[in-house]
């Protein structure tokens, strides 16, 4: 069975919303054990309820405190035993342009969309180091490539969170780890089906597929990207952007 991920284990970030949840699904249908994390527990109930088994409720913190990273490893390493799976997917917005952006916004989200990702990963490679095996993927953006009026801030981070990709994926690559991300386009969510019919239209005419993504397309990739198919990738970006950019 090829993308056969029977017997890991995977800890997702953000599991309450549409990617994570989607990553969840994608994980699960290939035999892991999947560990939710959310800022809020009952995020997660409804995707727990329906994976039933092999799932795993991890308990929620502020995840911008050290501390509370290393508590979230620890405890996603006690309940399920280890974390050969890591998918940093937590992140939010904050949009303005540069000239009217609050310093709050600014840190708020380097804070959860990069320092967290930087202090999840240190504290799970820890483990993975001494078990000569895991698999990083980090959630990043098309906006974290190009850039984008508006999200200075979340380009930022965005653009942050691929550089660490490739800087672990060096430092780790002969420790049996690869470090990867994976940067969405325009996905289609609930935010995206409210938007004016013209303001559509002006983004799909920038996507030569013609259409918004889905979750499960972003899913598939880490899925991908954790399987031992993909051993000898490590260090990249996969865009999954319907041809919005192509590097």
């Amino acid at each position: 069975m090829l993308f056969n991920l029977s017997g890991k284990t995977v800890l997702i970030t953000g599991a309450g919303g549409g990617i994570g949840k989607a990553i969840a699904r994608a994980m699960h249908a290939q035999g892991a054990i999947v560990g939710l994390s959310d800022v809020k527990e009952e995020f997660l109930k409804d995707i727990a309820a329906e994976l039933k088994d092999r799932v795993h409720i991890l308990p929620s913190f502020d995840i911008v405190q050290e501390e509370n990273v290393n508590a979230l490893a620890e405890k996603a390493e006690e309940i399920m035993g280890k974390v050969d799976i890591l998918v940093n997917n937590a992140g939010i917005t904050r949009d303005t342009l540069s000239v009217r952006m609050p310093k709050k916004d600014w840190d708020d989200v380097i804070a959860i969309n990069l320092s967290t990702p930087f202090m999840l990963s240190k504290a799970i490679l820890s483990k993975m180091m001494k078990r000569k095996y895991g698999r990083i993927i980090n959630i990043a953006s098309v906006v974290g490539v190009m850039g984008n009026a508006g999200q200075v801030n979340y380009s930022a981070s965005k653009g942050g969170l691929i550089a660490m990709t490739k800087t672990l994926a060096r430092e780790f690559a002969n420790r049996g780890i690869t470090v990867n991300a994976v940067a969405p386009g325009f996905i289609a969510t609930k935010m995206t089906d409210v938007l004016p019919e013209d303001q559509k239209q002006k983004l799909l005419s920038a996507i030569p597929v013609g259409k918004m993504g889905s979750a499960e397309d972003v899913a598939n990739a880490v899925v991908f990207l954790a399987t031992d198919e993909a051993a000898y990738i490590t260090g990249q970006t996969v865009n999954v952007n319907g041809g919005m950019i192509m590097v």
